[in-house]
């Protein structure tokens, strides 16, 4: 396994100007404060995810600063690890963060604000009974309507990312194939592709890992226990990393040895379904014409419809970034359209129940002229890599 050529990681530069493009849309949402916590969003404004516990952290946005609240012995931490921390608002260990927050947002003439989707329930609570005992309510629900349009659309420099965790997660893939033999068990197999992929250069090992045999290939994301690779069953091998936090996602489905006719005709429908999906993507389309797209290839061989099995259970794709999973999705019902930047799974898996699953999942970003992969799919059943 050869270090991957790491990319830049996303420059303070970038992120001020994430800041930005937040506070010009604030106000045509009503807003004038946005409430980040510890999670995806801090680590995609600030640099640092930093983590949640008892103790409250968070950072006000508002037109003209930010302002991070947090307990005062924290506050050390807090300044090592986000460089743009620099104007805090400390509560002590017997004192009310939450209160904190609502002098903090009244003294600064707030009088409607959101609060970051990924808040737990505890700390989201205790900030509507704190914030909403106000003489006038000034907390409004979720941000996430007004994050979640601005993250879907990638930089370059985050595509970029995700190319570099792509390519080290292809490699590992194909490592793991020439490896890979009958007699091993499931959890030997996770155990060298995180070795493979922390030799690679990635952030650590895998952010996921799920390797399934035979008849296990049949539930999307694996049963419990540790099973050992047969002779002749089929093999299904779902992995990923991140690196500076953006993560890469990718399924192979292969036999070692001949397998019966069926799997290999199923196989070339899942193969025929996910390159439909990726066709049917275009600037403008909405993302439930691509689930669409997939499922007409399904249905015209007898599989499904709908969520129907034989057939594919569960959406075509999902969104991708610092979350493995984000919005938008390619699912039936989101009619968001398509735009440059966004990057998607395409995943259109085909069970057959009690017997076996297929799934190749591959992704692509949106340029002004149409999708690009990030990975080249799978040719074939038995050479996955050429």
């Amino acid at each position: 396994m050869t270090l991957i050529s790491k990319p830049p990681r996303i420059s303070s530069a970038e992120r001020e100007q994430r800041l930005d493009k937040l506070r010009s849309a604030m106000p045509a949402n009503g807003l004038d404060a946005v409430i980040i916590t510890p999670g995806s969003n801090m680590r995609y404004y600030f640099g640092e995810a930093f983590y949640e516990s008892e103790r409250f952290v968070g950072v006000l946005i508002m037109a003209d600063r930010n302002i991070f609240i947090c307990p005062k012995f924290e506050e050390s931490a807090i300044r090592a690890k986000f460089a743009m921390a620099s104007e805090m608002a400390f509560w002590e260990e017997h004192e009310s963060p939450f209160a904190l927050m609502a002098s903090v947002l009244t003294d600064h003439g707030s009088k409607r604000c959101v609060l970051d989707p990924e808040c737990s329930y505890g700390h989201a609570a205790r900030l509507f009974e704190a914030l909403n005992q106000l003489e006038k309510p000034i907390l409004y629900g979720s941000a996430a309507q007004i994050i979640a349009p601005l993250r879907a659309i990638k930089s370059q420099a985050e595509i970029d990312l995700m190319i570099a965790a792509m390519q080290l997660t292809l490699s590992v893939h194909q490592t793991v194939f020439e490896w890979i033999r009958p007699g091993m068990k499931a959890s030997a197999v996770i155990a060298e592709i995180d070795r493979l992929h922390r030799a690679g250069g990635a952030d650590g090992g895998n952010s996921f890992c799920a390797v399934q045999f035979g008849e296990a290939t049949s539930h999307p994301h694996g049963v419990p226990g540790d099973p050992v690779l047969q002779e002749g069953e089929l093999i299904l091998i779902d992995t990923g990393c991140t690196i500076d936090g953006y993560n890469s996602d990718i399924t192979r489905t292969y036999a070692l040895t001949k397998l019966g006719g069926e799997i290999e005709k199923l196989w070339q429908v899942e193969k025929e379904a996910q390159q439909a999906a990726f066709d049917r993507a275009a600037i403008g389309t909405p993302c439930e014409a691509v689930d669409k797209a997939a499922r007409d290839v399904l249905i015209s061989h007898g599989l499904g419809p709908d969520y129907d099995l034989p057939g594919l259970p569960h959406r075509t794709g999902h969104g991708i970034g610092l979350d493995i999973h984000e919005g938008p999705y390619l699912v039936k019902g989101d009619t968001t359209p398509l735009a440059a930047g966004m990057c998607f799974s395409n995943e259109p898996m085909i069970v057959v129940p009690g017997e076996y699953g297929i799934r190749l999942e591959d992704h692509f970003y949106m340029t002004a002229s149409g999708p690009e992969w990030f990975t080249q799919p799978q040719e074939d059943l038995y050479r996955p890599f050429g």
